[in-house]
């Protein structure tokens, strides 16, 4: 068996001496993992370090073994993250999500927002509302989208400012005025990329995919939430004192 494709790396850990276990989100193949001869060894520690992007050759004698990579590098972004800190908590945070996908499933559209993400994840006010919405489309990839088109309650499309917490669908401020004070505020720019955060905007965003990140994908796993993600918002918090 063998593919190439092309990968970024999520995760690594030390196998023996010198080789080391990769996991690699990939284009095609999905979250896949293989061993990689050397990978803890001067050359190539540098290349397989998380936010790296890389060309990957996987070759295993049957598809259900582990396998081994032989490794190119195409794109080395984390030296660029250690000025800011939101970008290296931020590079923690993703890849840690990237790991909640099932093995070798494929997920071109994830993949492709991941990859434009991390080439940008420099750039604060940017890529906050960006991971929030990538926090949201991986609730969808993973079969628990929320409903946002049109209010629970009315079936209206115009003014959706809440989310139900328990069906996860939008809810008009007319219909959710009496019940404010238990829904999740639904701030503009995680339904219309055109729309830019203001105010508390962001700080609404995260608390309403992270209650739906750890209700449905967490919880049932037996995790909670990440401190990478922590990390991350509080650094935000400092690198946009007046948005987050």
């Amino acid at each position: 068996m063998q593919w190439t494709d092309e990968g970024i790396v999520i995760g690594v850990r030390r196998h023996g001496e010198a080789s080391a276990i990769l996991e690699l989100m990939t284009r095609e193949h999905g979250r896949h993992v293989g061993m990689v001869r050397g990978g803890f060894g001067t050359r190539m520690k540098p290349v397989l370090q998380p936010g790296n992007s890389v060309s990957a050759t996987w070759r295993a004698r049957l598809e259900d073994h582990m396998g081994n990579y032989t490794i190119e590098p195409l794109r080395q972004r984390a030296s660029d993250y250690f000025g800011s800190p939101h970008a290296i908590y931020g590079v923690s945070h993703l890849a840690a999500l990237m790991r909640l996908l099932p093995e070798r499933d494929p997920h071109e559209g994830l993949f492709n927002e991941f990859e434009t993400i991390l080439d940008r994840l420099e750039d604060a006010a940017w890529a906050a509302p960006e991971v929030a919405r990538f926090e949201m489309q991986l609730l969808s990839e993973l079969g628990f989208g929320l409903d946002l088109e049109e209010c629970a309650a009315t079936g209206a499309t115009e003014d959706l400012i809440y989310v139900s917490p328990r069906s996860g669908r939008a809810v008009s401020r007319e219909a959710g005025a009496p019940y404010a004070d238990r829904m999740f505020k639904l701030p503009a720019f995680l339904i219309d990329a055109r729309v830019s955060p203001n105010g508390s905007d962001l700080d609404d965003g995260f608390k309403l995919t992270g209650f739906f990140l750890a209700r449905h994908v967490l919880e049932p796993r037996g995790m909670q939430l990440a401190d990478e993600r922590m990390h991350f918002l509080a650094a935000l918090a400092r690198a946009l004192p007046k948005v987050a």
